[in-house]
């Protein structure tokens, strides 16, 4: 589709994939998703795409009912055909308090965590269509901006057979397991006022350009031992850096970790906007939420002032307003991107046009598109009184 032409409507989802997509918006101190906990009462879809939904709160002055509110309209609003997200609260019963209570409980109990992701991590893909984008360099250069603003992140290497996080970080040394169990322990960086958390098969392979030359299930199944065997700490955010396109591990992804949200990164050239769309695609048909678009590589300014649209210009604001989410940010293209890479000091950590769109970019996820979750919830509090009252677990 040419840039400028809009692209055709959609017709608005049904009430039961509105259901669906509810299912990934998870209560953060249960650990279950509205619609398994009841909390999600009816949808409602008109034939003009206003959609409806009604919730439950467990309590009507619910401190997380504003995180509850913008991840529904955020899941629900991204959907192709939706053109207005509204909700009407409602508060539930005492039989229905005592109902989800039972079942977070029964969901801890007896079924072991999909992950070892703490429910209340804000777990960010970092995507693209295709390779050398820059896409690596987004989610480092992201990664440590918002550690510089206090934030705990957790950087996971997915592109398994191409991977790059380590040397851009400047880490080196194997992953080594956790005493007395059997979880892999994260390297641990700190930076600013908050930390880094890095896992990659880099960090596993014996050398750097040792070619790991693994099919997809093999490739799945590494990306599922570093959701569920690695030993995560408290994290605010988790970026998942993943490889180009749109196979097994994307698949995989949103099979394990359906509440996923995704970054899409693109350059200013049409022929990278276009195949970015298939990975604004792909998530929306396995129900992930599109949560914006970085443009890299937006522009050379030389020393003499001058700027030069290189890689050619409007990709980020076409691919935007084609997928109907915001852009993020227009990262300049700048040697010391690469170099900062080249020696594990991303460049959101010192001067420069570049780093100052990172570290905007950071603020800009923290506070509007991607914010953090506040832990100090109603349902935890609910929950205790309620295994108070039961006793203790058998």
């Amino acid at each position: 589709m040419p840039i400028g032409v809009a692209a055709p409507p959609s017709s608005p989802p049904s009430a039961d994939e509105v259901l669906q997509l509810l299912r990934a918006v998870v209560d953060p101190e249960l650990g279950s998703d509205i619609v398994d906990l009841g909390m999600a009462k009816s949808t409602h879809v008109d034939a003009d795409g206003k959609v409806v939904v009604t919730l439950a709160l467990t309590t009507a002055g619910c401190p997380l009912r504003a995180q509850l509110q913008s991840d529904v309209k955020a899941r629900v609003g991204s959907a192709p055909g939706v053109s207005d997200v509204r909700i009407e609260w409602t508060e539930m019963t005492p039989e229905e308090k005592a109902t989800a209570m039972a079942r977070a409980r029964w969901n801890a109990k007896e079924q072991a965590p999909a992950t070892a992701v703490p429910a209340a991590t804000r777990v960010v893909a970092v995507s693209s269509g295709k390779g050398g984008v820059g896409k690596s360099s987004v989610t480092v250069n992201l990664a440590v901006a918002l550690a510089l603003e206090g934030h705990a992140v957790g950087v996971l290497d997915a592109d398994i057979g191409g991977f790059s996080v380590p040397r851009m970080l400047g880490v080196e040394g194997r992953l080594a397991g956790a005493e007395g169990e059997r979880k892999i322990v994260p390297h641990v960086k700190p930076v600013g006022r908050g930390r880094l958390e890095i896992v990659s098969m880099g960090l596993l392979a014996e050398r750097e350009d040792a070619a790991l030359m693994w099919r997809g299930l093999m490739q799945n199944r590494a990306l599922q031992h570093f959701l569920e065997d690695v030993r995560w700490g408290e994290l605010d955010y988790l970026f998942v850096d993943m490889p180009p396109g749109t196979g097994d591990v994307q698949m995989g992804l949103a099979r394990m970790l359906p509440r996923a949200e995704v970054l899409i990164v693109t350059t200013p050239a049409l022929a990278a906007q276009r195949v970015a769309a298939r990975a604004a695609d792909m998530a929306r048909k396995t129900y992930l939420r599109v949560a914006g678009i970085v443009e890299n590589m937006s522009s050379f300014t030389c020393e003499h002032g001058t700027t030069y649209a290189l890689f050619g210009e409007g990709g980020g604001v076409a691919l935007a307003a084609e997928v109907g989410v915001p852009l993020l940010a227009s990262i300049p293209l700048e040697p010391s991107v690469t170099a900062g890479g080249d020696a594990g000091q991303p460049v959101a950590l010192g001067e420069g046009a570049a780093g100052d769109a990172f570290r905007a970019l950071a603020r800009r996820v923290a506070e509007e598109a991607l914010a953090p979750i506040d832990r100090a919830g109603c349902s935890a509090r609910i929950l205790e009184q309620v295994e108070a009252a039961l006793g203790p677990k058998p």
